[in-house]
């Protein structure tokens, strides 16, 4: 019998978090194009129903073959929720290889006027929302016997730091002292928990910072260009994968080297 392919990841059972736009949406594309089972969960119907659609087509134009592709409603923030969205993939595929714990929220705060309500809405979503997925999922991720967990984090927080963002920062470090400690949890359960940090991405978001904004990231990453949002899916197809199985606990920087400079001054 000839030998699978390299980074075989047709028929893993996927869902993802925060996956109607975004790098969620970038995540879930990768993992729709290589011929997985995707479920795409965000907190609109319509959202959910505009990915479905779109990840639809990807996925024919990657296998050539009609995947199969659902999309649920989740608030990751409600841990019933997360409950159902689990028992909801879980039904449609058959179980569950792999958690993508993408959905976030980057709200600007400054911290000497942040309220109680704003800090509490990112760290309910951001680690809260996190904790609660990977919780739901557990059962179905020990009965695949290869379970595969992976954070969408950031560099803002456990690397940099950007002002507006303390309470996001603190939210995405969270995630990794998080992510240690689950690691070693379930790896007697075969379940590998690591975490993609991207750097800025092209997305709706961040074009709402404005173009000064993304000029001035734009100039302080080497490669001369932001992310794209398949490019942290890339990342996270390759922690999923059957190959990834010895690497727990760890983190891939996804960045376009935006936090290798000393100074500006580096980048000539």
């Amino acid at each position: 019998m000839p030998a699978a392919p390299l980074f075989d990841l047709s028929d893993t059972r996927v869902v993802v978090t925060g996956g109607t736009k975004g790098i969620g949406f970038g995540i879930a594309s990768v993992f729709a194009q290589a011929g997985a089972r995707v479920a795409v969960a965000g907190r609109s119907q319509a959202g959910v129903d505009t990915a479905v659609a779109a990840l639809s087509l990807i996925a024919d134009a990657g296998t050539g073959t009609r995947a199969q592709i659902s999309g649920f409603t989740v608030d990751v923030t409600d841990p019933e929720s997360c409950r159902a969205l689990a028992a909801s993939t879980a039904a449609a595929f058959g179980g569950i290889d792999v958690l993508c714990a993408n959905a976030g929220i980057f709200p600007q705060a400054d911290l000497a006027t942040m309220t109680p309500a704003q800090l509490d809405e990112v760290l309910d979503t951001n680690v809260k929302g996190t904790i609660y997925a990977v919780q739901a999922c557990l059962p179905a991720l020990q009965e695949s016997g290869r379970g595969r967990v992976v954070l969408t984090s950031s560099i803002t927080g456990p690397t940099t730091g950007y002002p507006g963002w303390s309470h996001y920062g603190a939210s995405k470090a969270a995630q990794l002292g998080f992510m240690r400690t689950a690691a070693i949890e379930l790896a007697r359960h075969a379940i590998t928990v690591n975490a993609v940090l991207p750097g800025n991405v092209e997305s709706a978001g961040l074009d709402e910072m404005g173009e000064d904004y993304l000029a001035s990231m734009t100039s302080a990453v080497p490669l001369r260009r932001l992310g794209r949002a398949e490019e942290i899916g890339y990342a996270a197809a390759f922690l999923a994968s059957r190959e990834a199985g010895y690497i727990t606990g760890q983190t891939i920087v996804v960045d376009g080297g935006q936090t290798l400079p000393e100074s500006p001054d580096a980048l000539g």
